[in-house]
């Protein structure tokens, strides 16, 4: 009954998951949702600024802290280890939620392309930004990464098997595609507003924060000498230009 109830639970935050990310696309892109980065009616700018930074820095610190091996030695002496990966799906997405409803929107326009090629060629950007990001979940583990092999496998009494280090599609371009893929969406704005602007800005440095100073020193201690490796012959998010050789 315990593995049938955490099956179920992790089922759920999988649900729950698609249905936030799917929410994310149309509130950084403002489109198809009831609130997006720049709907609302705005407040005072001070008081709009510092109650984003606070809604961006508990996203921060929960994806941060949740994903570190201490935490989550600790962590599984409280819940089933099985669900540990549910769980922080789980807790990602609330935070997400939280941004969702308390974002204050700061409207005032940096830049307005919309309606020319450029501002098509953004859009177009902001979509592969996307792709690129589902894409890349996909060509790891992607059930594994949001908590479904765990689950199941432990619904049937065995081990999550894990692929371990593999380098394939996106990944021999960059390290981590899926970052790549987040910062294009979050850049390629047609229509950039102030808030916009600081949403992107601090997930930018979050992003490149999280990832070099603190997944990586994970990895390397995971994977060793192999991840070094990479390290030096793959950049973190942007693929190296390679020369064309003219004939």
């Amino acid at each position: 009954m315990g593995r049938l109830v955490t099956f179920i639970y992790g089922v759920a935050v999988y649900v729950l998951f698609l249905v936030t990310f799917l929410y994310s696309i149309g509130f950084v892109g403002n489109v198809l949702v009831p609130k997006s980065i720049d709907s609302g009616v705005q407040g005072p700018i001070g008081v709009s600024f510092v109650v984003n930074l606070v809604l961006l820095s508990v996203f921060a610190l929960q994806h941060s802290i949740m994903a570190r091996p201490a935490f989550k030695r600790i962590w599984t002496k409280v819940i089933p280890k099985a669900g540990e990966r549910s769980t922080y799906i789980l807790m990602t997405c609330g935070t997400l939620i939280l941004i969702f409803v308390f974002w204050q929107p700061l409207p005032a326009t940096i830049w307005d392309v919309s309606n020319t090629v450029l501002g098509t060629a953004l859009t177009a950007l902001f979509w592969l930004g996307w792709l690129v990001v589902l894409a890349s979940t996909f060509m790891i583990d992607h059930f594994d990464l949001f908590g479904l092999k765990q689950v199941y496998a432990n619904l049937k009494n065995r081990q999550a098997t894990q692929l371990g280090f593999i380098k394939i599609g996106l990944y021999r371009l960059v390290r981590h595609p899926i970052m790549t893929g987040f910062l294009i969406a979050f850049w390629a704005a047609p229509t950039m507003s102030v808030g916009h602007l600081l949403f992107a800005l601090v997930t930018t440095a979050y992003i490149v924060i999280a990832v070099l100073r603190l997944e990586e020193k994970d990895l390397i201690a995971q994977i060793g000498d192999d991840y070094i490796t990479y390290q030096g012959e793959v950049p973190a998010f942007i693929p190296k230009l390679r020369a064309v050789a003219v004939k």
